[in-house]
């Protein structure tokens, strides 16, 4: 996403709204499927968020071969941002192959944290 968002600095301005913002959303949408994923209630509807979210990165991925043809980055830089989607998308298989194993186990503590309260009984009684 942080390389997303400083190889579109230098994309012409007409583009703002368009490429920029398309390939700008598309890497933001990966990282955010995740984290929306995981608050969800069931390991099913986590592993569909990472789909959306495995999505994205195909997009972002077809956003910088297309910005590569127009010009608008290097084969360098193209080569950078390939393989940080090809990583990304390694660890993203590697979640959701985790997240399927868990929708065969057992279901998730969803149970929110409840602060202690102190014992009062078992303070001596002020006199």
């Amino acid at each position: 996403m942080v390389e997303v968002y400083e190889v579109t600095r230098s994309f012409p301005r007409p583009e703002l709204y368009g490429l920029v913002s398309q390939l700008r959303r598309a890497a933001i949408g990966v990282m955010s499927q995740i984290a929306e994923g995981e608050g969800r209630l069931t390991p099913g509807e986590w592993r569909q968020f990472l789909s959306q979210s495995r999505g994205s990165l195909f997009e972002v991925e077809a956003e910088c071969v297309a910005a590569e043809k127009l010009g608008f980055i290097t084969n360098e830089q193209m080569k950078s941002l390939t393989l940080k989607v090809n990583r990304t998308g390694k660890a993203l298989v590697g979640l959701i192959k985790w997240v399927r194993r868990l929708e065969t186990s057992k279901p998730r503590n969803l149970e929110t944290p409840q602060p202690r309260r102190p014992n009062h009984e078992a303070s001596p009684p002020r006199t």
